[in-house]
């Protein structure tokens, strides 16, 4: 038995006793949080009219938490001012009430009898938890009655359903036996996709982008698959698939779609400041459904290294349009073209970009993308004045199962990208490799406590030695690889003060991340680099350390890192860094 504390309130405010005659904490909170009487008690609920309401409501409420829990001869009344609630006529509602009583007689806790379900799908066996002599949870119930139908429904079987039941309990023996009859149905095949909804995207490029295995066994994970293409997208806000009630000619379903348009256009903005690297500010605008396709256009604008000490201010514009399907269900294509100029301590490039390519959605964590581009730029460096045409050949993957992009806390990230370059004009050949690896584990109580680690590794080789261009050599230091240390401090040295980028990069990083509160946390961290002239054997190498807070937006974590080297002769003291999102 238990007594809900009274809380002080209006003159009419009712004093409440909840009452249950049973030793278990859980059934009791169950009863509980089930209660409108006791939700409105807590509200501060106090007009007769709802009150009635709430505890009329409260009968079948109670009857069915008794029944979750395994209860299926309990007792209840509910009092209002010593009256049963149910006895008040509904156009009588009394003009106060002071006092509630609940009680609740649970009784005896019930266990399955016989409990049968037939048939199941080829190679499916019942729920552990519903079989004679286990505790008779209403739940149970629904839930083998469910994973049967699924099972039907994975094996084609549609229009899978329970058929028959017979469920009766035995009040002196404590027992509930539960008979369940399933009704399979055909072997179900897709039939045709058909629109509905106000969509402006044309319907034969949401059929293409939808890829609905029409002829095929039906499959609710191919059903998913349909909504997930048409979501990725992204120029749909709501994607809904229903199944025909109807089967027709040789047992196909047609499935009907409803999309809801995205907002058309959109704009955002960043920014992202250290005391080194100084200012950047990043900016986008967006253009979903371009051509009536799905087609998705942006255009990206940045400018970097304001007010720092990396050299100068930096600027990239890029744009590009995305073509969902463009060569089939889940091969989408892309145009781009882009130009910037960067001024580093070590090089200025001026470079304009143009090309396009194709992208492969393997799986919800793996693409792959192909591409050619044609680049020129101008390039000043240690090594002089050069200018190079180029045409590339990225190609790359990406395998993603990250539980969440800005603030992981569990999963898996890779990406491998290959760029074969072949010199116009003149200019050297040669070839970039990069990869960037993470991982994440989480401890504790919803996660607290995340244990995160990356590794970078890039490499170039040219024809001759100046082949390369400066764009393609690589540098460490800064936020994007050791922290604590400028911004592509790290690189080769030409001697009589010229400084390029080497041919081998690594680098590491490992941060240990916990949640004080809810919204803040602590991070440690600790970053190392690599960079060899030439290649792997002799590199040199400089590392960094610090702590950080973190602040939980909901969206994503705004991070603040106090950075300081501990090794090597590139740090020049504490570094700040201020930005949305993990550093990884």
């Amino acid at each position: 038995m238990f007594l809900l504390a009274l809380a002080t309130g209006s003159a009419r405010a009712f004093t409440l006793q909840f009452t249950v005659a049973s030793d278990d904490p859980g059934l009791r909170g169950d009863l509980e949080a089930a209660s409108l009487v006791a939700n409105a008690k807590r509200d501060g609920v106090t007009a007769p009219r709802d009150v009635l309401a709430a505890a009329l409501a409260d009968y079948a409420r109670l009857l069915r938490s008794l029944y979750a829990n395994g209860h299926y001869s309990g007792v209840i009344q509910i009092l209002l001012d010593g009256r049963e609630a149910a006895t008040i006529p509904a156009f009588q509602t009394p003009t106060a009430i002071d006092a509630v009583v609940v009680k609740v007689d649970p009784g005896p806790a019930f266990r399955f009898g016989a409990a049968t379900i037939a048939p199941l799908a080829p190679k499916q066996t019942p729920l552990p938890g519903f079989r004679s002599g286990a505790r008779a949870y209403s739940g149970v119930l629904q839930d083998s009655v469910d994973s049967a139908v699924d099972g039907w429904r994975h094996d084609g079987h549609a229009k899978a359903r329970l058929s028959r039941q017979q469920v009766t309990a035995d009040h002196r023996a404590h027992t509930l036996t539960a008979r369940l009859q399933l009704s399979p149905g055909p072997l179900v095949r897709f039939g045709a996709l058909r629109l509905t909804g106000e969509s402006t995207a044309r319907s034969d490029r949401v059929a293409r982008i939808a890829g609905l295995p029409s002829g095929q066994v039906f499959s609710p994970d191919e059903l998913e698959k349909v909504a997930a293409r048409l979501r990725r997208t992204g120029s749909f806000s709501s994607v809904s698939l229903v199944e025909a009630d109807e089967l027709g000619e040789g047992n196909s379903m047609d499935i009907e779609l409803a999309l809801v348009d995205a907002k058309p256009r959109r704009f955002g903005f960043g920014a992202e400041i250290s005391t080194f690297d100084g200012l950047s500010l990043s900016g986008y605008w967006l253009h979903r459904n371009l051509l009536g396709g799905a087609e998705r256009f942006r255009i990206d604008g940045e400018i970097t290294g304001i007010g720092g000490e990396t050299g100068g201010i930096d600027y990239d514009l890029n744009a590009r349009l995305d073509i969902p399907a463009a060569f089939g269900t889940d091969i989408n294509a892309f145009v781009f073209a882009g130009a910037s100029y960067v001024d580093d301590p070590v090089y200025q490039s001026w470079q304009a970009r143009l090309g396009g390519g194709v992208s492969w959605i393997l799986s919800d964590t793996l693409t792959a993308e192909l591409g050619v581009a044609l680049r020129h730029s101008r390039t000043r460096d240690g090594s002089g004045d050069r200018t190079y045409t180029l045409l590339t050949l990225p190609a790359g993957a990406t395998w993603d199962r990250r539980d969440n992009q800005l603030n992981p806390k569990a999963g898996t990230f890779l990406d491998l990208l290959a760029t074969p370059f072949v010199g116009l004009g003149g200019t050297g050949t040669g070839l970039q490799l990069t990869a960037d690896g993470r991982a994440y584990h989480g401890f504790g109580a919803g996660d607290r406590v995340v244990l995160a680690g990356r590794l970078q590794a890039g490499a170039a080789y040219g024809s001759n030695a100046t082949a390369v261009p400066a764009e393609f050599l690589f540098f460490s230091g800064g936020g994007g690889s050791v922290r604590g240390h400028p911004y592509q401090s790290l690189g080769i040295d030409l001697g009589g003060g010229n400084f390029t980028g080497g041919k081998a990069f690594l680098a590491g990083s490992a941060e240990l991340r916990a949640n004080v509160t809810q919204t803040i946390g602590l991070v440690g961290f600790v970053d190392a680099g690599f960079i060899g002239a030439h290649g792997f054997g002799d590199m040199a190498w400089h590392a960094g350390a610090g702590v950080g807070v973190r602040y939980d937006t909901g969206i994503g974590p705004i991070r603040l890192d106090v950075a300081t080297p501990i090794h090597g002769t590139t740090g020049q003291g504490v570094q700040i860094y201020v930005g949305i999102g993990q550093a990884f």
